[in-house]
């Protein structure tokens, strides 16, 4: 995206009052509920060893890609590393064919890959099941935060998305009616799919286990209902072993304003039993294949920039871009998959430099990004690097 269409889209955004005014809710909620999160005895400890535990998994990054995906097979998962977007998306293409009814958990490198659409324009009907993820497809927009995708909108607005995609009326003043009427719509969904597609927080490579964050429940659903399930994980989600996964989910959670989430959802493979003769059969109830596509698309080059690379120990908990004085006011959709400071270095990343650098040039580099990074990245030197690589070409 050009300067030029960078600054029509942030005047346009100083305009629109209903971006502020949900900017504002969810910003003040956020604050205090991460204020609660970090009170808790020992998380400036446990974010000092997390980061620690990343600069050590991406400095053997590709050590631990074989030691994770042999101990996957092992599990019964099927793992494949993907050196493109496009061949990570010919892959789950492959995996998933056409016809079939696909629901979704919140994935960001799903959606740095267009994985929905693309599902879409092979002949699959594609459900989003995360409440924000769900709202921004309904209203034909994209995310505008790696937290909370909807969080540019109010309630009213959803509301009004929820109310017409089940055609029945939804108070904008009830948000309980508004999750309920969500619940009701998707649940259907959730039973009748053919594929069910997550990302992961955190992949222990000694064991194979992946993990994934939340709230809801619905990844619980997508990972367990259908017949396959479909893993899409940047290959820096990959850490040493099971108890350093632990140690960056609690941290996860913790900085993304959860001291306790509903549900740490653990896999390891396929649903199978042998309760008869002891005799080992799957998909029991949950899944009869289970597929990693662990994905690179410019990860390793990054690996390899003395700058760049740190931007790879992000936990994704979307502290430095809830926090962020600029984002507050003006948003995140300006045409990249990533957004706030970090946003920045991402895109540089997977995107492109070309269309970081006007990104680059939106911060103030007032430092609240650095403040608030648990891992302790320097965010506004990723930046000063994007402006620095862009003026020298």
């Amino acid at each position: 995206m050009s300067f030029q269409a960078v600054t029509r889209l942030v005047k346009e955004n100083l305009e629109n009052r209903d971006l502020r005014t949900a900017l504002e809710r969810a910003t003040r909620e956020f604050e205090k509920k991460r204020a609660r999160s970090l009170s808790i005895g020992g998380t400036m400890e446990l974010f000092e060893e997390v980061a620690l535990i990343k600069e050590r998994s991406l400095r053997r990054i590709r050590e631990l890609i074989k030691i994770a995906c042999e101990n996957l097979r092992e599990n019964g998962v099927e793992c494949i590393l993907a050196s493109t977007g496009e061949e990570a998306l010919e892959i789950i293409g492959r995996i998933v064919g056409s016809g079939k009814l696909v629901v979704m958990a919140k994935s960001l490198t799903a959606n740095e890959l267009g994985l929905r659409e693309y599902l879409e324009r092979i002949g699959n009907t594609v459900f989003e099941t995360d409440l924000g993820e769900l709202l921004v497809q309904l209203a034909g927009e994209p995310p505008q935060h790696i937290l909370a995708p909807a969080i540019h909108m109010t309630r009213e607005r959803a509301a009004e998305l929820i109310s017409r995609a089940t055609g029945r009326p939804v108070d904008p003043n009830d948000i309980d009616q508004i999750g309920a009427a969500a619940r009701a719509f998707l649940r259907e969904k959730f039973v009748a799919a053919d594929v069910g597609i997550s990302g992961a927080n955190v992949i222990a490579a000694d064991s194979g286990m992946i993990f994934i964050i939340e709230n809801e429940g619905n990844a619980r659903l997508v990972t367990g209902l259908p017949p396959v399930h479909i893993v899409v994980a940047g290959i820096e989600k990959i850490v040493e072993n099971t108890l350093d996964a632990f140690k960056v989910v609690l941290a996860t959670a913790r900085s993304a304003g959860l001291p306790r989430p509903s549900y740490i959802n653990i896999i390891s493979g396929p649903s199978s039993s042998a309760d008869i003769e002891q005799r080992r059969i799957k998909g029991v109830h949950g899944p009869r294949e289970v597929y990693v596509v662990l994905v690179d698309n410019g990860r390793m080059r990054a690996l390899e920039h003395p700058v760049l690379w740190e931007a790879l120990k992000c936990l994704r908990c979307g502290a430095c871009i809830t926090l962020c004085p600029i984002y507050q006011v003006v948003g995140g959709a300006y045409g990249s998959k990533y957004f706030g400071g970090i946003g920045v270095a991402w895109t540089a990343i997977v995107e492109g430099l070309e269309k970081a650098v006007p990104l680059a040039y939106m911060c103030s580099t007032c430092m609240q990004a650095n403040m608030e990074c648990p891992v302790k990245i320097d965010i506004v030197g990723l930046i000063r690097e994007v402006r620095r690589m862009g003026v020298e070409g």
